[in-house]
């Protein structure tokens, strides 16, 4: 894990917390809670989906039939949930894990969701004597099933200190951003720069095919120089073969850019590239490809120039 020196050593309280509750098991969450458990951890999973909590338990973990049955004792929270509403939901609604944690435990929420959020789910965790921290990650359905996901983190460092074993477990890349909602600040930016590149990819494919050139060859060769990129590694294979199963669907990608404008409206700075790659994203989005992967933006640039694939 790459982190500031300050990690270590731990002290016997950074090491301490050992049983879990994760609420969301969902293409991320499913991967990062069975890794908690193959690091030693008891981990109390919850999900909506019934087989998801039943696979959580099939390989070792707890499955919890509510939020509160995976909150309650347990030493750290996890949430990995798709949107501000689940989070707000699940963290400060009536019955959500704020209600139930027990005083001094430690809530991570890893959803990807705006600054606004994670600062109001800081400041009701406070007033329940509950510490939190935002940590959305990158890497997609792959990093978080290899275990190598980059975590940005926001809130305070003793925090970051005692997650440390946590995110040992699933992150390769590991940093304390800044204060409350400063991980969420990196994670738009993350989200600009993979929507970009990934649009960017689509060009230079579209360019390559309309030119003769075998478009694998093409990007092998252009991966291998500057130009080259993990995303690129990540997503050749879907390029060529215009295959969009989800690793990361373009209705989240939708959301994380709503979530960049909004941060840029706010620091009050201007992005036009961003605003582009926004409207790309909303493009596929209005032509049916929500549920498709973000790679599909690919389509849309076939789309402007009449050379859809079959």
């Amino acid at each position: 894990m790459s982190a500031p020196p300050c990690l270590n050593p731990r002290t016997k309280e950074e090491t301490a917390m050992t049983t879990i509750g994760f609420i969301g098991l969902g293409i991320m969450g499913a991967p990062m809670a069975k890794h908690l458990v193959d690091a030693g951890h008891q981990v109390h999973g919850f999900d909506l989906s019934a087989d998801a909590t039943a696979a959580l338990a099939a390989g070792g973990g707890k499955a919890a039939g509510s939020i509160a049955e995976a909150v309650n004792g347990a030493d750290l929270v996890i949430t990995m949930l798709p949107a501000d509403p689940h989070v707000e939901t699940a963290v400060l609604g009536e019955d959500g894990v704020l209600a139930h944690a027990k005083t001094g435990s430690l809530l991570i929420d890893m959803s990807t969701v705006s600054p606004q959020t994670s600062q109001a789910v800081a400041e009701a965790g406070k007033a329940r004597g509950v510490r939190v921290l935002d940590a959305p990650v990158s890497g997609g359905q792959a990093g978080a099933v290899e275990g190598v996901l980059s975590i940005m983190v926001g809130g305070d460092e003793s925090d970051f200190r005692a997650a440390a074993p946590v995110f040992d477990a699933f992150g390769k890349t590991v940093v304390h951003v800044g204060p409350h909602g400063a991980g969420q600040v990196v994670k738009a930016a993350n989200q600009l720069l993979v929507g970009g590149i990934i649009a960017l990819n689509a060009e230079a494919l579209v360019l390559m095919e309309a030119s003769g050139v075998d478009p694998r060859l093409g990007l092998e060769v252009l991966n291998g120089g500057l130009a080259g990129s993990t995303v690129l590694t990540r997503k050749m294979d879907n390029f060529v073969n215009r295959s969009y199963d989800p690793g990361f669907r373009i209705d989240l990608h939708h959301k994380d850019m709503g979530i960049a404008q909004n941060a840029a409206r706010g620091a009050e700075v201007a992005l036009p590239l961003t605003a582009a790659v926004a409207q790309l994203v909303a493009a596929a989005r209005a032509q049916g490809l929500g549920d498709r992967d973000h790679s599909a933006l690919l389509a849309v640039i076939e789309g402007f120039n009449n050379r859809k694939e079959t």
